[in-house]
């Protein structure tokens, strides 16, 4: 039974005082048990928490008293574990990092669409999809025939479209991501750009899987999320993957049974790069974590980051 709430949000709105509301978040979550990461920037909120469903509760109601954010929108998805292991709540200069101050979603955006409505929007032929997560994220899963920008980090997006795409041949545009931040920061961006029609799935990925019956989705594979469940397939449900501990890349049942999977160690994606001196780190630190496992404690281990935390 799972017995852990796990919501994603973010707000595009303006915030006056960052570290009073830093400072009044830890203590709302440190007093309900709420771990997870929430990022704060002059330009609003982003982050994902984790806890029981009264602890989750309280803090959305928290948030949500602030001037501009009552109406903040959160996804909700459940764990049969903590999926993280401590609280952060941060300071950022941007929730989500493009790394140009003058793009902002509070002045300008694209069309939001409704999952009902994503489906007839992307599978106009005169519609270039785009896909603005990550290239790890986007090989375990994706909508159909949506383009893959090939990036590493949401930097990298302003460069892909300066180089591929043209607001005079690419009327249409439609973008997702995983819970709908960082396809908004890049609605905003390709506005400003000239591009007239710009469209992307509000809540993302994970609002169209739960919300979409399987039987009417375009959606392929499943979808990476960044926290221990490791990816999320329709209905939200638990998806077969698990996360590579040296390279923090998805790694599937089948690259498990590969000659370069090493449990706890490599991957086939980072095991030719390693390092000898990196892989007896590895090893010593998963030496530590089956020792902790023996004793019944929980190994503390890297974190993860919220949805487009590239720095």
């Amino acid at each position: 039974m799972s017995r852990f709430v796990v919501a994603a949000l973010y707000k595009f709105a303006p915030v006056a005082q960052p570290e009073q509301m830093q400072s009044d978040l830890r203590a709302v979550c440190a007093e309900h048990g709420i771990c997870g990461t929430l990022l704060i920037a002059a330009e609003g909120i982003n982050g994902t928490i984790a806890g029981s469903r009264s602890g989750i509760d309280t803090v959305l109601h928290h948030i949500r008293r602030y001037a501009g954010f009552q109406d903040m929108e959160h996804k909700e998805s459940f764990a049969s574990e903590q999926p993280f292991y401590r609280m952060k709540v941060r300071l950022k200069k941007e929730i989500v990092t493009i790394g140009l101050p003058d793009v902002n979603p509070n002045e300008i955006v694209g069309t939001y669409v409704s999952p009902q409505e994503w489906n007839e929007v992307i599978s106009d032929p005169e519609t270039i999809v785009i896909d603005t997560r990550n290239d790890y994220e986007i090989k375990i899963g994706s909508f159909k025939n949506a383009v893959n920008p090939e990036t590493d980090s949401f930097r990298a997006f302003p460069d892909y479209v300066q180089k591929n795409l043209d607001p005079q041949k690419n009327k249409k545009v439609a973008m997702f991501c995983t819970g709908g931040i960082r396809c908004e920061k890049a609605s905003a961006y390709m506005k400003k750009l000239g591009f007239e029609e710009v469209y992307h799935l509000k809540g993302g990925i994970l609002k169209y899987l739960e919300e979409m019956p399987q039987e009417q989705s375009l959606w392929q594979g499943e979808c990476f999320v960044f926290d221990q469940r490791v990816a999320v397939g329709h209905g939200l449900a638990e998806g077969r993957y698990i996360l590579c501990p040296s390279c923090r890349h998805p790694v599937s049942p089948e690259d498990v049974k590969s000659d370069k999977y090493i449990d706890g160690i490599a991957c086939p994606n980072c095991h030719d790069s390693l390092s000898e001196e990196r892989k007896a780190r590895s090893a010593e630190r998963q030496k530590q974590i089956n020792l902790a496992e023996a004793r019944g404690e929980k190994h503390i281990g890297a974190e993860y980051n919220s949805e487009g935390e590239d720095d």
